[in-house]
């Protein structure tokens, strides 16, 4: 049987599946993020969601990285977990070779 790490090397390796991917980048860094400050203020994601005035569900969704949360949503959130929001915007790198 293939192992994932495998198979996930085999497929980067394929430019439709690498495109894909990279662009579901941003929602599992937004995920790891949100699971990271829930989990840093020592809470459930019922008791997230009781301070958000929001159901666990809509947290799950959130965590899931499946959820596009709205600015307003994101601030509820760094308010229940005592986080400070920052949204940052970087300059893209040229890809080598790119004018």
């Amino acid at each position: 049987m293939a192992r994932v790490t495998d198979l996930r090397k085999r497929w980067m390796k394929q430019a439709k599946y690498r495109k894909e991917y990279d662009a579901l980048e941003k929602e599992f860094v937004l995920a790891s993020a949100v699971i990271e400050a829930r989990n840093r203020a020592g809470l459930s994601q019922r008791a997230l969601a009781r301070k958000m005035g929001t159901t666990q569900p809509v947290v799950a969704r959130l965590e899931s990285g499946r959820a596009r949360p709205s600015l307003r949503t994101l601030e509820r959130f760094a308010k229940a977990t005592g986080s400070h929001m920052r949204i940052s915007f970087m300059p893209v790198k040229p890809r080598h070779g790119a004018a």
